[in-house]
């Protein structure tokens, strides 16, 4: 226990560190961050799902669909990335109609194609991107953490016991409250706090990280699998560790979409959007 203990540490202080080096970094090093993110989340979808056994030329679609988004995120086409994840979202879905094949392929298409295009959308290129994505982060993270301690701590009535039978509904506000302090907190350390967009945001993040983390469980509960992976040691698999921060990232680019929409929907920077600035 002590040996799997410390790889586990092990291996969470290098993810963090390649995490957070990238997202200081920015540009491409974020870019790769983002794309590998994506690539790896696909590959352990469609592995857990079995499409590359039910449907080997739909999952050939699929790995395309992740392939052009890869490159659209690396050569800076962002805002052509979704318009592009679409026309392949909707392609994996009349393939499956046609073909009487598994829904899973146009939701896992859409699954990690959102992935990468989120996290780069959000850090960006500029300083406001870089502090958008420490936000993020924090707001994940500290949801996450603090909603482990709080409901082994105090325990009670369980979330979903049906979907993840280890989380309350103590952990869970427990870490809403933690999530939305932290987030906050990185704001402050730049910015002034002058209305509660903020803390509204980030209410609305750490909700959707807890039912990301939600919704991995109920996909590897109705496959019957542990894990997502083995890829990390100590750890299981990529999805296992971003399920959160997949929806989070996605709850902000709505939210910057959204902002865009009634802003005339002119090409800005999301970080900035998303933080009010």
């Amino acid at each position: 226990m002590q040996s799997e203990l410390k790889l586990r540490i092990a291996s969470g202080v290098v993810l963090a560190a390649v995490a957070l080096g990238a997202t200081w970094a920015g540009g491409l090093a974020f870019q790769l961050l983002s794309v590998a993110i994506g690539l790896l989340v696909y590959y352990e979808w469609s592995t857990i799902t079995k499409l590359a056994e039910s449907d080997f030329q739909g999952n050939a679609l699929g790995w395309l669909s992740q392939a052009v988004i890869a490159i659209l995120v690396l050569f800076d086409y962002i805002h052509f990335s979704l318009p592009v994840l679409a026309a392949f979202s909707l392609s994996g879905g009349l393939w499956v109609l046609i073909r009487k094949t598994s829904w899973w392929l146009p939701g896992g298409i859409v699954y990690a194609g959102l992935t990468a295009v989120s996290l780069a959308a959000i850090r960006g290129a500029d300083y406001l991107g870089l502090i958008a994505m420490l936000f993020v982060f924090a707001v994940v993270w500290g949801t996450d953490i603090f909603a482990y301690f709080t409901g082994r701590a105090i325990g009670g009535p369980k979330l979903a016991p049906a979907i993840s039978p280890g989380k309350t509904w103590s952990g869970a506000l427990g870490g809403t409250i933690c999530g939305v302090l932290a987030g906050v907190a990185v704001f402050m350390a730049h910015f002034s706090l002058q209305d509660l967009r903020i803390p509204i945001i980030a209410l609305v993040l750490s909700v959707s990280s807890q039912i990301g983390d939600l919704f991995e469980s109920f996909i590897k509960r109705r496959f019957g699998v542990k894990d997502s992976s083995k890829l990390i040691p100590g750890h299981g698999g990529v999805m296992d560790r971003v399920d959160g921060l997949i929806f989070a990232c996605v709850a902000a680019l709505i939210l910057v979409l959204a902002q865009l929409l009634f802003a005339g929907g002119r090409a800005v920077a999301f970080g900035p959007v998303l933080l009010g600035l």
